[in-house]
């Protein structure tokens, strides 16, 4: 990665829609040599993909809240079990496995408070590796649309 990767990436990030040849111009390349370095970007894992950004209340989300949790035991099976059973719920925005008094942090999304109790009552508490949860509500949700800039010679 050099710098010109470094700005491939941060005008991506700001805008993943934009076309080739607004690209190009950003980071002072030339089309086809945009489009390559795009394609290795995409080869070596750097760039994963891409996704559209929804604004929650409008699809029906009211409450988010993060769900930590500390599990009973720690055998890789049991935190494996765990790990499956938690990203396959759709409240589930995203999954953090830690260090420290808890084992995971789990950022949900739900419509409401009643539908938070049900999550944690059903999709957490009866789960026998599970030994306590703490719930955080989060007030205002502000994402990074960047990762930070670091750039690594090639």
């Amino acid at each position: 990665m050099d710098r010109i990767d470094n700005a491939i990436l941060a005008a991506l990030q700001n805008d993943g829609r934009m076309s080739n040849k607004e690209l190009s111009a950003a980071v002072g390349l030339a089309p086809s040599s945009c489009l390559e370095r795009v394609r290795r970007l995409h080869e070596r894992g750097i760039i994963t993909g891409f996704r559209a950004q929804v604004s929650p209340p409008a699809v029906g989300i009211g409450l988010q809240a993060f769900v930590s949790v500390r599990l009973a035991q720690h055998s890789r099976d049991v935190v494996d079990a765990f790990r499956e059973h938690i990203i396959s719920l759709p409240e589930v925005v995203s999954v953090y496995h830690v260090a420290g008094q808890e084992d995971f942090v789990v950022h949900v999304a739900v419509r409401d408070a009643d539908h938070l109790r049900n999550l944690t009552l059903d999709g957490f508490t009866t789960r026998a590796e599970v030994a306590r949860l703490n719930t955080a509500l989060v007030y205002e949700h502000i994402a990074q649309t960047a990762w930070p800039n670091y750039t690594v010679e090639d």
